[in-house]
């Protein structure tokens, strides 16, 4: 089948290269992660991910996390597990 579809879209370009980057690192150019993710979608009858709408607890979380609240670092799993009391 012959490739003549052109697909045209704008996005933020930070958003662009790091995408690419991870491309890159697949081996696979943007032209075929986009055929991926259109095939994708044909052979599940939809997204291939799951898309929702976050209720409101997890609405404040990701707000609280931006915004640097609430949030423990830990240097490595052995600080979280102490950090947990586990």
């Amino acid at each position: 089948m012959s490739k003549t579809a052109v697909i045209r879209a704008r996005i933020e370009p930070e958003l662009k290269q790091d995408a690419e980057g991870i491309f890159g690192r697949l081996g696979v150019s943007t032209t075929q992660a986009i055929a991926i993710f259109y095939k994708q979608v044909v052979l599940r009858k939809g997204l291939p991910f799951n898309v929702a709408i976050p209720n409101e607890t997890t609405r404040r979380t990701f707000e609280a996390t931006e915004a640097g609240r609430d949030v423990i670092l830990c240097k490595n799993a052995e600080d979280m597990f102490k950090k947990l009391g586990v």
